[in-house]
C-alpha cells in the first residue's frame, strides 16, 4: 500500500565529499629544465611592443610577421648590437639581425607610428635580405626606436673603422716579419754559398797541395831510382874494366 507521507518519499541526500587526508604520489616526476634564450651574454638597450611586417616581393605586398616585443641587445664582450623580435604568444622569432653601420631607418610614408629599413635577417635559419616595416602604438615609441637605431649604427661605424685600422696594422706587421724572414733566408743562402765556395777552394788547395806532395814524392822516388841505378852501374863498370885489362894482349908477365 502506497504511502502518502512526503517525508517517506524523499530520497536520502547524497553525502557531501569529505576530505580524507589521503595523498597520492605523482606517477611521473618532472624535473626542472634550464631553458636558454641565447640572450644571456647580452644587455637589453631597448624593449618596445610592436607589430612587424615584411615585404613580399613576389606578391608585391606587406605580410605580417607577428606581434610582440622588439629588442635591441648589446653583446657584453664584442659590443655588437642585434635586433631580436619574438611573437608574444608562441615566442617564435620574427626578426634576428645585426645592426651595422649601413643600417638606415626611415619613417613610413603616411604613418608616423611606422618605420621601414633593410636588413640581412637570419630569423628563418638562413640569411635573407628583407625589407621590414614596424608599427608601434604611439608616435613617441616610433621616434625612440628610430633614434636608438641611428645611434647604434653610428657607434658600429666607429667600431668598424677601429677594427679595420687594427686589421690593416696587423697585415703590415705580418708583411714586415715576412720580409725580414725572407731577407734572413737570402742571407743564409749567400752565407752558405760563400762557405761552399771557401770549402771548394779549400778542397782545390788541398788537392793541389796533395798533388804537389805526390809530385815531390814521385820526383824523389825517381831520383832515388836514378841514384840506385848509378850506384849499381859503377861496380859493373869497374868489373868490366878489370876484365878488359885481363883480356888485353901483351898483358902476361
Amino acid at each position: 500500500m502506497a504511502s502518502n507521507d512526503p517525508e517517506r518519499n524523499e530520497e536520502p541526500a547524497a553525502a557531501e565529499d569529505e576530505d580524507t587526508g589521503a595523498q597520492v604520489a605523482p606517477i611521473v616526476k618532472l624535473e626542472e629544465v634550464a631553458v636558454t634564450t641565447g640572450e644571456e651574454n647580452e644587455d637589453s638597450i631597448l624593449d618596445l611592443k610592436s607589430e612587424l611586417y615584411r615585404f613580399d616581393k613576389d606578391g608585391n605586398q606587406w605580410k605580417e610577421r607577428g606581434a610582440g616585443s622588439v629588442k635591441l641587445l648589446k653583446h657584453k664582450e664584442t659590443g655588437k648590437v642585434r635586433l631580436v623580435m619574438r611573437q608574444s604568444k608562441t615566442l617564435k622569432i620574427c626578426a634576428n639581425h645585426l645592426v651595422i653601420a649601413s643600417t638606415s631607418v626611415q619613417e613610413h610614408s603616411g604613418n608616423e607610428k611606422s618605420c621601414v629599413w633593410h636588413a640581412a635577417d637570419f630569423a628563418e635559419g638562413e640569411v635573407k635580405d628583407e625589407l621590414f616595416c614596424i608599427r608601434f602604438g604611439s608616435i613617441e615609441n616610433c621616434k625612440k626606436f628610430m633614434e636608438t637605431m641611428q645611434e647604434v649604427a653610428e657607434s658600429q661605424q666607429d667600431k668598424e673603422e677601429i677594427e679595420d685600422a687594427a686589421n690593416a696594422a696587423g697585415l703590415l706587421e705580418n708583411l714586415r716579419v715576412d720580409d725580414e724572414n725572407n731577407n734572413g733566408q737570402v742571407n743564409d743562402r749567400n752565407t752558405n754559398g760563400k762557405v761552399n765556395v771557401e770549402n771548394t777552394n779549400g778542397k782545390v788547395n788541398v788537392e793541389n797541395t796533395n798533388g804537389k806532395v805526390n809530385d815531390e814524392n814521385t820526383n824523389k822516388q825517381a831520383n832515388d831510382e836514378n841514384t840506385n841505378e848509378q850506384s849499381q852501374s859503377e861496380p859493373e863498370k869497374a868489373a868490366h874494366s878489370d876484365k878488359e885489362e885481363k883480356e888485353a894482349p901483351g898483358s902476361s908477365t
